[in-house]
C-alpha cells in the first residue's frame, strides 16, 4: 500500500485480505502514528471516502474498493525507534493457519497507546516477522492475565469479531473479591456507562444511561474474609467483571481503580502486587472449521501463589482446594 502524504490526499485499493474489515479498524492500521481521536473525526467529517461516496465507521470493506485518505501529518518512526520493540515469546495455548491463543501474562498491555509503548500484538508481530496478519480479536486490561486471541486470517478475525458480538464465545475469569459471597449462581445484570474523570482517566459505572450488561457469577470457594468467584461474560464492556463486582460490594482484591484502596495496600504487603483477574476458559466454535474448542490457562503462579498463602492463614468454609484449580 502507498505511505500517507502529509500534501495530498491517497488512494488504497483492498484486496482479498483485507476485505471484510471495518473502516475505522482498516484507516487505524493504515495511519499509524494518528491518534484514534483523530482518525475517527476525518470518518466523521466525511473526509474519508470509499468508491467516491461518504461512509460510516461501521461500514466493512470489500474487495475491489477504493479508499480515499485525506492529508494525515504523520511522524515518521526512525530505525532507532522501532528497534525498541523486543521480540517476545509468549505461551501459546493453541496455535493453527487461522489463529493463535497465548496465554498472555499480566502487566503486559495487548497493544500500544496511552502511554505504553508496545504491547503484547507488536511484540508478536517482531518475534513473527512472517507472518502476513497478526491482529487482536479482543483486549484484556493490562492486569489481567490470561486467554487471549490473535487472528492470523482476515476471514478468521471477521468471524471472530462478528462472534464475540453475537455473545458466541463463552468467556470465564477467575477473580478474588473482599468479602463473602454465598449464592452458588448469580445473574448480573446492570447496565454500565463509560465516562472520563476530571483528571482524564477513563472509568465506569453502572447507570441507566449506560450500555446492557450481563454477567453471570458461580461461587468457586470461600473464605472468612475473601470468595474466589468464577465470572462468565455474556457481554463484553469496558471493566465489566470490576465495576458489576465492585457496585455489589464485592470488590476485585488489588483492583486499583474501584477497588478496596486500603486492603489494596494490606494485600500489595502479602504478596498481592495486582488485581486478581485471570481470563481462565473460553469455549467457542471454530471461527473457520467451526469445530468446538474449549481452552483452559491455568491460574497465574503469583495467584495461585496468594490464593496458597490465604488458605493457609483463613478458614474456607466452601470450595476445593486451591491447588485443583
Amino acid at each position: 500500500m502507498k505511505g500517507l502524504s502529509k500534501d495530498s490526499a491517497t488512494w488504497h485499493e483492498v484486496d482479498e485480505e483485507a476485505a471484510g474489515q471495518r473502516i475505522d479498524n482498516f484507516l487505524l492500521r493504515v495511519c499509524k502514528g494518528v491518534p484514534k481521536s483523530h482518525v475517527y473525526r476525518i470518518l466523521r467529517s466525511g473526509e474519508v471516502r470509499v468508491n467516491k461516496g461518504r461512509i460510516g465507521p461501521e461500514y466493512r470493506l470489500m474487495a475491489g474498493d477504493k479508499v480515499r485518505v485525506p492529508p494525515i501529518r504523520l511522524a515518521t518512526p526512525s530505525p532507532q525507534a522501532q528497534a525498541i520493540v523486543p521480540a517476545r515469546d509468549f505461551a501459546i495455548v493453541y496455535e493453527d493457519e487461522a489463529l493463535l491463543v497465548l496465554d498472555k501474562p499480566a502487566g503486559v498491555a495487548v497493544h500500544g497507546g496511552s502511554g505504553v509503548s508496545f504491547g503484547v500484538i507488536e511484540q508478536l508481530r517482531r518475534q513473527r516477522p512472517q507472518a502476513r496478519l497478526l491482529e487482536l480479536a479482543h483486549r484484556l486490561d493490562r492486569e489481567t492475565s490470561g486467554l487471549l486471541i490473535v487472528a492470523k486470517k482476515r476471514a478468521a478475525l471477521t468471524r471472530l469479531h462478528d462472534m464475540f458480538r453475537e455473545g458466541a464465545i463463552a468467556k470465564r475469569y477467575l477473580a478474588l473479591v473482599k468479602g463473602r459471597w454465598h449464592n452458588m449462581l448469580q445473574h448480573v445484570r446492570l447496565p454500565l456507562n463509560k465516562y472520563l474523570t476530571e483528571a482524564g482517566e477513563r472509568r465506569v459505572s453502572v447507570s441507566p444511561e449506560g450500555k446492557v450488561a450481563h454477567s453471570i457469577v458461580r461461587l468457586v470457594a470461600r473464605w472468612e474474609n475473601f470468595s474466589l468467584v468464577e465470572v462468565e461474560l455474556k457481554t463484553g464492556r469496558t471493566h465489566q467483571i470490576r465495576v458489576h463486582l465492585a457496585h455489589l460490594g464485592f470488590p476485585l482484591a488489588g483492583d486499583d481503580k474501584y477497588g478496596d484502596f486500603p486492603l489494596n495496600k494490606e494485600l500489595h504487603r502479602a504478596g498481592l502486587k495486582r488485581m486478581f483477574l485471570h481470563a481462565a476458559h473460553l469455549d467457542m466454535q471454530h471461527p473457520l472449521s467451526g469445530h468446538e474448542m474449549s481452552l483452559v490457562a491455568a491460574l497465574a503462579p503469583d495467584l495461585g501463589g496468594f490464593l496458597a498463602q490465604l488458605e493457609r492463614h483463613e478458614k474456607r468454609d466452601y470450595g476445593e482446594h486451591v491447588e485443583t484449580l
